[in-house]
């Protein structure tokens, strides 16, 4: 479950943060404990990133329908 503070961050902020999770989780040499908060903070950090990409896709198709209908008032 994202918090508050997750809700908060940038596309760009979970992005950079993910990327990060992912570099020390490949790197290894962390307890078993340490792995699974990576993971579950980058589950969380996706779902962040997902949100803010889907928000876009919206927007996106929004902008386009709308082009399209002032195209075929014309």
């Amino acid at each position: 479950m994202t918090g508050k503070v997750d809700e908060a961050l940038s596309y760009e902020q979970a992005r950079d943060e993910l990327i990060e999770v992912v570099r020390r989780l490949e790197a290894g040499g962390t307890t078993l404990e340490e792995s699974l908060a990576l993971w579950e903070r980058g589950e969380e950090l996706a779902k962040v990133c997902r949100r803010w990409l889907e928000g876009a896709r919206a927007r996106l198709d929004a902008a386009l329908a709308e082009e399209a209908e002032d195209e075929d008032a014309e």
